[in-house]
């Protein structure tokens, strides 16, 4: 009984918190009040001009640098698809996912504080930091205080994966002035988002962001997957630059009672 009951806590701790990323905006729970973010474009009043040109680096690349939140939350992906384009699930993944659904996604790996799916992850509206530097390009997420390295110094991804990540292991490149992220390496453990929609070990990413103006990046994610998913499939994300704030801490782990009533 008292198994149950946790299973049913955590299932709704899952939702009150999407609820919460969903109708909490950033700017309550800013940090360093009162301090503006240097060298960017403002308006006559002060207020940042998100409509101004993009940005360069020294070497004339887009600078992608600064703190970002999805447009819109999505936790379920197929939200994002348009009518008459279903998500194309192989019969083991239309299982899965079909059981999870069932199930109310009460075995949801984030509601026991263990890592989101990179879909998810980048459309809740929670945010996330692009630290862009020569070799790397580190991505900081707010939620769960995780981070992410691309690195960018021309290596493939690796052959042989011995340490299979949540995260999988990314590297980039730019093509022209859209910045393409791949990754591979993962261990199939995360959900793609909270309804429930699966990856495998197989999964390879394909994130392309373009910083489209001075305060708008969009980008599009690319999901292959043949395991669970017959084709490659993707979704699509605006994001919009948040400023005279920086990121909170967000440690999930702490006093989990909901963890230790669930084993």
């Amino acid at each position: 009984m008292r198994r149950a009951i946790a299973l049913a806590t955590i299932t709704l701790a899952a939702l009150l918190v999407g609820l919460l990323v969903e109708i909490v905006p950033l700017g309550v729970a800013a940090q360093w009040q009162g301090y503006k973010t240097p060298r960017i474009p403002r308006t006559a009043d002060g207020k940042v001009n998100l409509a101004a040109p993009a940005p360069k680096t020294a070497d004339g690349t887009p600078d992608l640098n600064g703190i970002w939140l999805a447009s819109r939350a999505v936790f379920d992906l197929r939200q994002t698809r348009k009518p008459g384009d279903p998500i194309p699930f192989t019969p083991e993944g239309k299982a899965i996912f079909d059981q999870r659904q069932a199930t109310l996604s009460k075995d949801d790996p984030s509601a026991l504080c263990l890592p989101t799916g990179l879909p998810v992850r980048a459309l809740l509206r929670t945010p996330f930091k692009v630290v862009q530097s020569p070799g790397t390009t580190a991505i900081l997420y707010e939620s769960g205080t995780r981070f992410r390295q691309v690195l960018t110094d021309g290596r493939p991804l690796p052959e042989v994966i011995d340490w299979p990540a949540w995260q999988g292991f990314s590297i980039g490149r730019w093509a022209g002035d859209t910045f393409v992220i791949t990754t591979g390496g993962f261990n199939g453990k995360a959900w793609l988002d909270q309804a429930g929609h699966p990856e495998s070990d197989a999964m390879t990413i394909t994130e392309r962001f373009r910083r489209r103006d001075f305060g708008h990046m969009d980008m599009e994610m690319i999901i292959d997957d043949r395991k669970m998913y017959t084709r490659p499939w993707s979704i699509t994300a605006e994001f919009v630059l948040q400023t005279d704030t920086e990121l909170l801490e967000f440690i999930c782990e702490e006093n989990n009672a909901i963890r230790r009533e669930s084993r």
